[in-house]
């Protein structure tokens, strides 16, 4: 079960609706299963951004996965990990949610939830093989789910005639500028977010490149989600 968050050229990724945070986070929610001597632990992930919204997606998994054995689960919460809960669900003290939580420590992850579901397959693992298994069954989540850094990023608008649109549009994807919008009327608006230290270079290249024919103007500044190369 996968819950994409795309960030695509040409599409706003930043949230004005959520409080900000600083780092990384998963790119997207999703679910990873890993089988271990016939026992099934699944990993299910999720942004979260309070310790409600984290308790309501433990509750939901724990109901879909009412007939497993286990659903155990760590999260974090805070742009500093102000806030870290797990549970062992009652698998053996320190097997199951320690290991979960120390996953997304060590992915440097903010604000996720994982639950990581266990359905015996008969066959005991020990302490060691317990702590293995819903480390791995999280740690490989993460590297599904993909991470994400949320930067601020100033948003610049840029007014185009329309017989310079293609270019534009062509050095913008160049330069591996996102597109923060676009509005189209007697010319063309678009807005772009750039890297503050960038800003000022990057507007004379397109003043530069365009002959000057351009219209561009420093906005706001927004949080904006760079995914990150694992």
């Amino acid at each position: 079960m996968v819950f994409p968050l795309t960030i695509k050229y040409g599409e706003s990724a930043f949230s004005n609706v959520r409080r900000p945070f600083f780092g990384s986070t998963i790119f997207e929610n999703t679910e990873f299963e890993l089988v271990i001597k016939k026992s099934r632990f699944i990993c299910s992930l999720a942004r979260v951004h309070s310790e409600q919204e984290a308790q309501d997606f433990i509750t939901r998994i724990s109901k879909e996965n009412r007939k497993a054995n286990h659903n155990c689960y760590a999260y974090l919460l805070g742009d500093n990990d102000q806030i870290q809960r797990e549970s062992d669900n009652g698998e053996p003290s320190g097997t199951a949610g320690v290991p979960i939580l120390e996953a997304l420590q060590l992915a440097h992850v903010h604000d996720v939830c994982a639950v990581v579901t266990r359905y015996f397959g008969g066959i005991k693992l020990g302490a060691g093989g317990l702590i293995r298994a819903y480390s791995n069954a999280t740690t490989e989540a993460i590297a599904q789910a993909g991470l994400v850094e949320r930067i601020t990023q100033q948003v610049v608008a840029i007014t185009v005639p329309y017989r310079f649109n293609d270019q534009v549009h062509y050095y913008l994807e160049q330069a591996g500028l996102a597109l923060a919008g676009e509005e189209y009327g007697v010319d063309v608006t678009i807005r772009v977010f750039i890297n503050l230290e960038e800003v000022d270079e990057q507007i004379q290249t397109l003043t530069d490149r365009f002959n000057h024919q351009l219209q561009i103007k420093k906005e706001d500044q927004r949080f904006h989600e760079v995914p990150l190369n694992n």
